[in-house]
């Protein structure tokens, strides 16, 4: 939500563009996670689907440094911003490398 509101401020001119472009990278970001998790019982897909979103998380970097590029964020905005996706990456790598600890339990009737 954070992109959504600092999006706001850009240039009207940047709505069908960098606008759109950095608020579908980020909101692709959860989604795939989302997606993921629903798939977990079978690693590969989820893996696959976390991979999604890394590779969403790291487009939005980039439309993050084109935003601070163009002066549409500050240098310390950006900091925070691009700091939080290199978060959501440690843990996304940490989730791709162990999927296994994901893995739905399996339930025994009783």
């Amino acid at each position: 939500m954070h992109i959504f509101k600092e999006s706001k401020t850009f240039p009207q001119e940047e709505r069908y563009s960098l606008t759109n472009q950095i608020r579908r990278s980020s909101r692709s970001v959860a989604a795939n996670i989302a997606e993921g998790f629903r798939k977990r019982q079978y690693p590969n897909m989820f893996v696959s689907k976390l991979a999604d979103s890394d590779a969403e998380a790291t487009e939005t970097q980039v439309w993050l440094d084109v935003a601070r590029d163009c002066g549409y964020l500050s240098t310390e905005e950006h900091k925070e911003l691009v700091a939080r996706y290199e978060e959501v990456g440690k843990m996304l790598h940490a989730m791709i490398d162990h999927p296994e600890r994901f893995r739905p339990f399996c339930r025994t009737a009783a």
